[in-house]
């Protein structure tokens, strides 16, 4: 469905222009991002953003039971419509069999009228928050997040659905005209009318969450804090090491890499954190897909094709993800509970943290459009990913310090290992991170904000290719 919840989402968030606000992914979630809702994040990577996934309790159900609830502001109604009408007719000789004439008229109508309200609680009724003691028995899931190393948010604004509400897309397709009959069949013509038409709809519930705000837990020593400033730096639970330290060397070179000095050059140039430069991307999509290469030959080719109609469905990718992110490696249907079921073999050597490592490439994913899931999946079945990924390279190493327009000019030795629809779908997945590329020309031009989606890219292209060479 082409304007589905989550492109309603997106849109209304555009439309709201607020600061740190957030479209909501899926109508399944919706009911979960509302008032005081806790969500957590599992990053695998610095270089590209993990999902907000709910974790199934408020921030007052873990906090001890005496505190005063503040009241949230209400604001008034705002209505938000958007709708699409398109109309499309044309007349096409038809030489296939014989000669003749046919008209064509695809008709398609799409859009969204909503009326949603923001329920918020501003910073000086959160300080009534502050410092609580949680309940004496914490939930199961603190304890995971603790151990896991998570962070912890809690949503402090909404944007919810007024009036239930109704998605709807139809579309329809009418051919008519006259055909030539082939002298073999019989002599003469004939004419009709073929007549196709499609309704989607997807209903949405009072009460859902469109978009939303949220700021982070801080938890220590028994009580919870809310991070009221998002420049203040703090992890959820402090005391805890990141996950890459494991020795006191690691430990002093994660401290080096923290220190986000930009430097600026004589030049006027601003340079990223060198910890944030393209090296440390390489570095890291290394050393993951090298410890993807340890599994067995089996357990490759099983991820392999499993992936495929996961990343077909943003759906079973969505719940993939919270499945693994919320520990919850039980029953899954379908192509997602395979990949539950690898991770739950013993076979693997105990060094290799496979739910991790597949974290790492779904998050990735998340990152990428529909349009390039879909394009991905073409790559998979032409075998495209390697060619696609030293392409996508040769574009971010030279150019991923620049945090400006800049033009530059794809390899032509590069782009010479694509022919006819490989080449195509290539440049449209460029096409889709923001790049302005056109077929056929090898020039374009740099883009900070297609920065996160090339490396998402460049790293779901490298872990791909590995399974692929399994």
């Amino acid at each position: 469905m082409p304007h589905s919840f989550d492109w309603v989402c997106k849109d209304v968030v555009k439309k709201l222009q607020g600061k740190d606000l957030k479209p909501v992914k899926r109508l399944s979630d919706a009911m979960k991002f509302r008032q005081f809702e806790i969500l957590q994040t599992d990053p695998q990577s610095m270089f590209w953003k993990s999902e907000d996934t709910p974790v199934g309790y408020s921030l007052l159900q873990i906090l001890e039971q005496n505190c005063p609830v503040p009241e949230p502001e209400v604001s008034a109604p705002i209505p938000l419509k958007h709708t699409v009408s398109r109309k499309l007719k044309a007349n096409t000789g038809v030489n296939a069999i014989a000669e003749g004439s046919v008209s064509a008229e695809f008709v398609q109508s799409c859009g969204y009228d909503i009326e949603v309200q923001c329920t918020s609680i501003p910073d000086s009724k959160l300080e009534g928050l502050q410092n609580r003691k949680l309940l004496d028995r914490e939930p199961s899931f603190v304890k995971n997040c603790r151990m896991g190393r998570k962070e912890l948010y809690v949503v402090t604004e909404a944007f919810e659905v007024t009036k239930g509400t109704v998605l709807e897309d139809s579309s329809s397709v009418e051919l008519s005209g006259k055909v030539g009959i082939p002298y073999q069949i019989a002599k003469g013509q004939a004419q009709g009318q073929w007549q196709r038409e499609r309704t989607d709809s997807v209903p949405i519930l009072k009460g859902a969450v469109v978009a939303y705000k949220k700021k982070q837990l801080v938890i220590e020593n028994n009580t919870c804090a809310i991070l009221l400033s998002a420049n203040a730096k703090k992890k959820t639970f402090l005391g805890f090491l990141p996950r890459l330290q494991s020795s006191f060397a690691a430990s002093a070179e994660m401290g080096r890499l923290l220190r986000k000095i930009n430097y600026i050059s004589p030049i006027g140039r601003i340079e990223e954190p060198f910890h944030l430069d393209f090296k440390h991307l390489q570095n890291e999509v290394f050393w993951k897909t090298r410890e993807l290469s340890m599994l067995s030959k089996d357990v490759q080719d099983v991820m392999f094709s499993s992936l495929l109609p996961v990343i077909s469905d943003r759906e079973i990718l969505y719940d993939l993800i919270n499945m693994l992110e919320l520990d919850q490696l039980g029953h899954m249907d379908g192509p997602g509970g395979v990949i539950l079921d690898v991770l739950q073999q013993d076979s693997r050597p105990p060094w290799i943290d496979l739910k991790n490592l597949t974290l790492y490439l779904l998050q990735a994913l998340t990152v990428l459009s529909d349009t390039q899931l879909s394009l991905l999946v073409q790559s998979m079945e032409k075998r495209l990913l390697l060619q696609q990924q030293e392409l996508v390279k040769s574009i971010l190493q030279p150019n991923f310090k620049y945090p400006w327009n800049i033009p530059f000019t794809l390899q032509p030795q590069l782009l010479g290992q694509l022919h006819g629809e490989g080449l195509a779908i290539t440049y449209e997945l460029l096409k889709e991170c923001g790049l302005k590329t056109e077929l056929n020309n090898p020039r374009s031009t740099w883009d900070l904000e297609a920065k996160m989606p090339l490396s998402a890219l460049y790293g779901s292209l490298s872990f791909l290719q590995q399974l692929v060479e399994s």
